[in-house]
């Protein structure tokens, strides 16, 4: 029989995405078996921090502890190139990669009728004005390949002004390293829709 305490933490610890009942009662109870508790406040410690002081750039939408963020303040990013993305998330994954040298605008998800977000609760129009105000000279537009960041990379698509700031969608296809024959049909057609000239 598992204490209130314990179940509390446990059922606390479910709340994250990916993280079933199992996996938060081994999480739990490895937490308690440090004698010392460190990790456990610690963790602790730098929940409760980010809870009260992180949130979001007022620019460009990652998360911060200050109004604006590091990379919307670093003047070595190319302010011509904008990068738009669903989730902070996205730009962790794309800074990764190192080739990125742009700026970024985050995006609270993607379009969904049917959840109740639309273009105002998503941020388009902040994006919108944010192309008329800066000097953008192309738009990355870098959702994610499922129906709903399809329509949402087409409606800002058709929604800005494409004779001044030029449009580029990222690619999707093959991964380095894949075989054609382990390919789904919709990344296969995808890739072949995308393909590029070869210099010769």
């Amino acid at each position: 029989m598992l204490s209130p305490l314990t179940r509390q933490l446990i059922e606390a610890l479910t709340c994250l995405q990916g993280i079933g009942p199992k996996s938060a009662q081994r999480l739990a109870f490895q937490l308690l078996a440090d004698k010392s508790r460190s990790k456990g406040l610690a963790l602790s410690q730098a929940l409760l921090a980010a809870m009260e002081q992180v949130g979001h750039c007022t620019h460009c939408g990652i998360y911060t502890e200050q109004t604006v963020c590091e990379l919307c303040e670093n003047p070595k990013r190319d302010a011509r190139l904008l990068c738009v993305v669903e989730s902070p998330a996205d730009v962790a994954a794309i800074e990764q990669t190192s080739h990125y040298q742009g700026r970024y605008y985050v995006l609270q998800g993607h379009l969904s009728p049917l959840d109740g977000k639309g273009p105002e609760e998503i941020g388009i129009p902040y994006l919108l004005e944010r192309l008329r105000q800066e000097p953008i000279q192309e738009v990355i537009l870098a959702t994610n390949s499922t129906m709903e960041g399809e329509a949402t990379a087409h409606y800002i698509a058709t929604h800005m002004d494409r004779t001044r700031i030029r449009c580029s969608r990222i690619a999707h296809g093959v991964p380095i390293g894949g075989e054609l024959e382990y390919l789904d049909g919709g990344t296969l057609a995808h890739a072949l829709h995308s393909r590029i000239v070869l210099a010769t």
